[in-house]
This record gives structure tokens, sequence and C-alpha cells, in this order.
């Protein structure tokens, strides 16, 4: 069995710092883009099993990201999550948009990592 590949698309470093570690000890093969245009980039030179991408970022307003991705790769698996206080709104829309789960940010790791294996299997 291979190994599952996940993009995270997220502005902050230490978010995305402390979600590869997160993923890569449980056995995840981990991509990075800082913002939404890296990202879509990144996925249609080589797509990953998953996707990981915050909501609230600079340049590609991350829903248009979603929409985008959702729209051009029917398959692509996005959990979006966002740190914008009190924007369940926008994680409203994000799973309009696409995605298949949202998070608020702090979230629990256990409870992302539930949320991947169940995307990956699923």
């Amino acid at each position: 069995m291979t190994m599952a590949t996940i993009l995270i698309i997220d502005d902050e470093e230490s978010v995305r710092a402390l979600l590869r570690f997160a993923l890569e000890s449980a056995g995840y093969g981990v991509t990075e883009a800082a913002n939404g245009h890296q990202g879509l980039e990144l996925y249609r030179h080589r797509s990953t099993d998953l996707i990981i991408t915050d909501i609230a970022m600079p340049e590609l307003n991350e829903l248009d990201m979603i929409l985008e991705l959702t729209r051009q790769f029917l398959h692509a698996k996005v959990i979006a999550i966002s740190g914008a206080g009190g924007e369940q709104n926008v994680l409203d829309v994000a799973k309009l948009l696409g995605a298949r789960q949202t998070f608020q940010k702090p979230f629990s790791i256990p409870q992302l990592l539930g949320a991947v294996r169940y995307e990956l299997e699923h």
C-alpha cells in the first residue's frame, strides 16, 4: 500500500509546520504551499490524495481556490480550516463549494487526524 499524500495550504508557517509534523508522524507524505496560487499549481502538477487548506489568506481567496479545485478536479478531497474569529459562515460556504470537512482554529490534532483518515478511506 502506498503512502497517502496531503497538500497543506496555509500562509502561516507555524501552522504548516505543526500540520506537517502531525501528518508525517501519522505516516503521510506532505507537500506545502504558502498561498492558494502556489497550492493550485502544485496540485495541477502532482495531485495529492487530500488537501488541507486555510480559508483566510492573502493572494487568492481560499473559497475561490476551493471552488476552482473542485470544479477542475472533481475527485479532489478538501478539508478547510479557518482561524477567522466567528466565521462559521465561511466554513459553511467552504462546504457548499466542495470542502468535505471544516475545522475552526484552534482545532484538536487527533480530531483532524481522524477526519484525514476518514476522508482517505471514503
